[in-house]
């Protein structure tokens, strides 16, 4: 049995390592052995590496993760079934993030697999871990990489069902990818994208919930990062203005994110870029309690 190998994560044997990770190819010790792992990730030494080098490991993690995809379509997830998925997603993220196996990880188009989970539209709680799950293997530092893929829609598609959590992180992925010069160029390429784009970010101000304050002031800073980038066009500035909701430029949400400088830095830039007033940089860059706009919203 793979209980009787399991040790102290602080010991870190790799005898120990490498006699779980066959555990994986045997069905009587994989759901065992996949648990361990996983909670165990980051204390294990190398074991991206050594799942990607072992031989068939990486398939036997991509048959738990398609064994979802006919439950996912009936709503026939089981509790169970989700646990063992977001485990060998768990998995695949940690290959993902080593510097040693993320190249290849991309190259071999692994992320893919994971889309189907991305693109449900259930908001309950086992399509949203999965989700959350999901999007923690994309690496917006391959920009590239994400452009060619779904990864763009799929995270779109997350912004609009999804929960707190989900949004956040979808849309620090988008938030990134507008970062980078290409990714900011491949949204404005179709006018429907950049449509998309300035409108799921509306929509998203708009159903903001102030229930979870432990994740909204970053999902605030993302979606003033993404309006930012959006609003740096200067072609396309007076059509985003519209699509903007004034709701998240009252004071009350102002006031979440004036902890964070950087967010409200950009928050102060963002009023900038949409007003046509000559005058938005004096008010802008006065270091003063607040200025009102001509909606009567105030920026601290």
């Amino acid at each position: 049995m793979v209980s009787s190998a399991v040790a102290p994560a602080t010991s870190n044997p790799p005898a120990r390592v490498r006699y779980l990770i066959r555990g994986l190819a045997s069905e009587e010790t994989r759901e065992q052995s996949l648990d361990v792992l996983c909670k165990n990730r980051l204390a294990y030494d190398n074991l991206a590496v050594l799942l990607w080098n072992s031989f068939g490991i990486m398939s036997v993690l991509l048959k738990i993760i398609t064994s979802a995809y006919r439950p996912l379509l009936s709503n026939g997830l089981t509790e169970n079934v989700v646990t063992q998925v977001c485990n060998a997603i768990a998995l695949f993220q940690c290959v993902a993030s080593h510097p040693d196996t993320r190249i290849p990880f991309i190259r071999a188009t692994m992320p893919v697999y994971l889309y189907p989970f991305l693109n449900t539209m259930s908001n309950e709680r086992s399509y949203e871990c999965l989700r959350i799950t999901s999007l923690g293997v994309e690496d917006p530092e391959v920009i590239e990489y994400l452009l060619s893929t779904q990864i763009f829609p799929s995270c779109l598609r997350c912004m609009e069902v999804g929960k707190t959590l989900s949004r956040t992180v979808s849309t620090f992925i988008i938030y990134r990818i507008l970062l980078s010069e290409k990714g900011l160029k491949y949204c404005f390429v179709l006018a429907e994208r950049y449509l998309s784009v300035s409108q799921c970010l509306g929509k998203l101000v708009e159903n903001l919930s102030e229930d979870d304050a432990e994740n909204l002031p970053q999902l605030l800073k993302n979606i003033i990062g993404c309006y930012l980038r959006l609003s740096e066009n200067e072609r396309t500035r007076p059509q985003l203005s519209s699509y903007v909701p004034w709701k998240l430029l009252d004071h009350k949400y102002a006031n979440i994110v004036r902890s964070d400088p950087e967010a409200l830095a950009d928050l102060r830039q963002l009023v900038c870029n949409l007003r046509t007033s000559k005058s938005c940089t004096t008010h802008c860059t006065d270091d003063q309690p607040a200025s009102s706009d001509s909606s009567g919203s105030s920026i601290p």
